[in-house]
C-alpha cells in the first residue's frame, strides 16, 4: 500500500510510506500497525501519525524479525523473486527497480494466504473476508504455531 526507499532509515522516509498507505486506504475498518522496534517506527512524528488516524501500534518485544513473519516474508519475495537484492550503480536505478517490482508484485504475483489472488485483487473486492489461523498443535515438533492474519500490500 506504501513504501519509500531510502538511503538511510530516517523517519521522514517512514512517515510518507504511511501518508502513501493511509492515501490509498480502501476501507475503514480499525488497523493495527505492527513493526520491529526500528527508531524510525518509534519516532515522534511516525508515532504521532498513527495516532493521528486512529491505528493501534502493535511492536515485537525484541525485534526479533520472527515476531513480523507476514512483512518479512514479502521483503523476501521483493529480493528473491523480483531482485531487490542485487547491488545497484545508484539510488535512481534502485528507485525504478523497486518501483517496479512492487508493480509486479501487487499486480501479478497471487498469494495463497489471498486464495492465490493477487495484492491487487484482494485489495479491490468489495468486501473482505477476514481470514483466522487456528492454533494447533504439532507433536512431532514439540509445540504450536500461531499466526497473525494480516493483509499487506506494498
Amino acid at each position: 500500500m506504501g513504501y519509500c526507499l531510502s538511503d538511510s532509515l530516517a523517519a521522514t522516509s517512514t512517515i510518507k510510506a504511511l501518508q502513501m498507505a493511509l492515501s490509498r486506504r480502501k476501507y475503514k475498518t480499525r488497523l493495527i500497525h505492527h513493526s520491529d522496534r526500528g527508531l524510525q517506527y518509534c519516532s515522534a512524528g511516525y508515532v504521532g501519525l498513527l495516532i493521528k488516524n486512529d491505528i493501534d501500534i502493535s511492536m515485537t518485544q525484541d525485534g526479533n524479525p520472527y515476531d513480523n513473519a507476514v512483512a518479512e516474508r514479502v521483503n523476501g519475495i521483493l529480493k528473491d523473486e523480483f531482485g531487490l537484492d542485487e547491488v545497484l550503480p545508484d539510488i535512481k536505478q534502485a528507485q525504478k527497480q523497486t518501483d517496479q517490482a512492487i508493480l509486479l508484485h501487487n499486480s501479478q504475483r497471487p498469494h495463497l494466504s489471498c486464495g492465490m489472488l493477487t495484492p491487487n485483487q484482494m485489495h479491490n473486492q468489495s468486501s473482505l473476508k477476514i481470514k483466522t489461523w487456528a492454533k494447533k498443535n504439532h507433536k512431532n515438533m514439540g509445540g504450536s504455531c500461531d499466526f497473525l492474519p494480516l493483509l499487506q500490500h506494498l
